[in-house]
């Protein structure tokens, strides 16, 4: 059997009766940390501190800064003063337009850990809550009442943020599946008076969650994103149509009122990311059977883009994000010709945030090539991706000049430039060689389907280091999606060496120096 339908089966293998793709998401040290720290606290769950305690221990010399110095931290252990977390290097993995927010939580928890004792209060651009979606306006008002309770500012805590904050909590209940936000809150919380059998039950509904090597993860899952992708690569490496059948029914019972999807069906905020993949697996799946649930999705897409053409994460108005006009970019393209001038704006969008190296503005992947396909992707799709001058034709070249510099010299491709390969990034680099139809030499995606294999284990799923990212900049692990990622990019390929497609126009040689309005026509 080979590698690809090794790879299928074990897919498949996990698709459950009702179509759904469940993964929990692993422990993370960030909450583990939190979670410790709350517990030595209240002193409450002797032998869940004693599991945390222990899965922080073995995190203690990670070769993660900031997973070294959250677990020393906790334990109350302090960093050699040579191996402190760069936080400005940190900080600068998330979207600049989060940089206060990402800035002020960074401090709190750093705060509630006994890391950071002197450091200043914050500008007030880190609370603000206009404009904010409703995960991050109860994660900013966590942070602000931790920080104003820490620099003895309690007139800074409002009675509207405590309701706000005690809203969230509901014995048995983590509000909308996520963890980190749930330990926040009760933090916030926990000094303050009147509080305490909230706390108490709340503590005990995160224990519901320890997972069994003793730590906390930031979700409890992201079943819907896992059965979403795995319903697109199963789709790409041409898994029978019930297996997709199963999926999209699994997906229809979760799309909201208003057409968009969550990550999970513990939670009520539909975002751009989920609802554009759904899209694409419903239209899979049967587009006519399927028309209506996908044009209400549509319609969700439709709701949220901005002015510029992009579109955000979760909420119109917020910024536009380039990864997220990829997905729905990708999205769109399924609708034909009725949604080409829309797409062509997305792409316009998409060439003008492209840097000149060919990557993106950060995301929700640590790898750089996850825009960078999902973009390729969207522009090989447009009518236009042949004409040159195209904002289409401009993505391709640049993404293709990005993947076949990068590649390391084991074939494989890393999240960042020198970073060493893994199989997510390299599965990434293979979808953007894929679009390519031949004019680029065959080997960089010969060798890098080669490195592929050597990531993949006995039961045909995929080893690899985790990219995903949440919040902004705190990568966590859910690893299926290594899974997804690689069947989708296995499944490009074959697709590619079945049906080639036409030669694009010849690439011209880069400039020997590429000023601002050339790198971003």
């Amino acid at each position: 059997m080979s590698a690809t339908a090794r790879l299928r089966a074990h897919l498949v293998s996990r698709v459950a009766p009702d179509g759904a793709v469940r993964e929990p998401c692993r422990s993370r040290v960030l909450e583990s940390a939190l979670l410790f720290a709350l517990l030595e606290r209240t002193r409450l769950e002797p032998a869940a501190r004693s599991r945390v305690a222990a899965y922080l221990t073995g995190h203690s010399d990670s070769p993660i800064p900031l997973d070294r110095l959250l677990a020393r931290s906790a334990l109350g252990s302090r960093e050699p003063a040579a191996d402190v977390l760069d936080v400005e290097q940190f900080l600068a993995q998330a979207p600049n337009f989060t940089g206060a927010r990402k800035r002020a939580f960074l401090h709190a928890v750093l705060l509630l850990l006994g890391a950071a004792p002197g450091a200043a209060w914050p500008g007030a651009d880190a609370f603000g809550l206009r404009g904010l979606h409703t995960w991050a306006r109860v994660q900013v008002t966590a942070v602000k009442v931790v920080l104003a309770h820490a620099h003895r500012l309690p007139q800074l805590i409002e009675a509207a943020d405590l309701d706000l904050l005690a809203s969230t909590q509901r014995p048995g209940t983590v509000w909308e599946g996520n963890l980190l936000i749930h330990l926040s809150v009760l933090h916030a919380l926990a000094p303050l008076p009147g509080y305490q059998q909230l706390v108490s039950e709340g503590i005990r509904t995160a224990l519901e969650h320890q997972r069994p090597d003793g730590g906390m993860p930031f979700i409890c899952d992201e079943d819907t994103w896992v059965t979403a992708t795995a319903g697109v690569a199963l789709h790409a490496a041409g898994a029978p149509a019930p297996v997709l059948d199963a999926i999209a029914g699994r997906l229809l019972r979760l799309q909201q009122l208003g057409g968009g999807f969550s990550y999970t069906e513990q939670a009520e905020l539909a975002d751009v990311d989920c609802t554009s993949v759904a899209v694409e697996v419903l239209h899979a799946a049967g587009p006519e059977r399927h028309r209506e649930p996908i044009s209400r999705a549509i319609g969700f897409l439709h709701a949220l883009r901005g002015r510029d053409g992009g579109f955000p994460t979760y909420l119109a108005g917020a910024p536009s994000e380039a990864c997220m006009t990829a997905a729905a970019a990708n999205a769109l393209s399924t609708q034909g010709p009725r949604q080409h001038a829309m797409l062509e704006t997305a792409l316009s969008h998409l060439a003008s945030q492209q840097h000149p190296d060919g990557s993106f503005p950060p995301d929700w992947s640590s790898s750089r090539l996850h825009t960078v396909f999902r973009a390729t992707l969207a522009a090989r799709r447009h009518p236009s991706h042949n004409t040159p001058d195209s904002p289409a034709c401009h993505i391709i070249r640049r993404s293709m000049r990005l993947v076949v510099d990068s590649q390391n010299s084991d074939g494989g491709w890393g999240q960042q430039d020198g970073a060493v390969s893994d199989a997510i990034s390299t599965a990434y680099a293979l979808i953007t060689l894929s679009t390519d139809s031949g004019h680029t030499a065959p080997a960089p995606a010969a060798r890098g389907a080669s490195y592929l294999l050597t990531r993949q284990r006995p039961d045909g799923s995929i080893d690899s280091p985790a990219d995903s990212i949440g919040p902004r900049p705190f990568v966590f692990a859910v690893p299926a999606l290594a899974d997804t990622s690689t069947l989708l990019a296995l499944g490009h390929l074959a697709r590619r060496l079945t049906h080639p497609t036409p030669r694009p126009p010849a690439q011209p040689p880069p400039p020997a120096v590429r000023t601002a309005a050339t790198a971003n026509p």
